[in-house]
């Protein structure tokens, strides 16, 4: 069973950078496709972005895409989340989570998660 733990978060000012990080506990983190989620204050667990098991296949959302990047190193058991141009709508607690054998989108895919760490933009 793979346990997950991010790290990263932060303040930032509108239009910095952060990068999310994930750490994967157990030899078999490769098998699993990863997923990132966000939650903003008063709303539901939103999907961010996904890599298949082997790092070749990413997907973000319309919302970030050309500023959120995803990626993966099996190597290391890492998954990063590196975050460009943020905007206070990005402002959301993150959370990594694995899945199967495919990146999908919706979070019922996805049955291994971390604690979350809190992203916080000022404009």
């Amino acid at each position: 069973q793979v346990q997950l733990v991010e790290s990263g978060g932060g303040l930032v000012q509108a239009g910095g950078s952060l990068r999310l990080s994930c750490a994967a506990s157990g030899r078999t983190f490769s098998g699993y496709a990863m997923g990132w989620f966000r939650q903003a204050p008063g709303k539901g667990r939103e999907f961010v972005g996904a890599v298949s098991q082997s790092g070749t296949g990413t997907r973000v959302i319309d919302s970030v895409k050309g500023r959120f990047t995803i990626s993966r190193d099996n190597a290391k058991n890492m998954v990063y989340l590196q975050m460009n141009s943020l905007k206070a709508e990005d402002t959301a607690i993150y959370y990594c989570a694995a899945g199967g054998s495919y990146y999908y989108t919706s979070n019922k895919h996805y049955d291994i998660w971390g604690q979350g760490t809190q992203v916080t933009v000022s404009s």
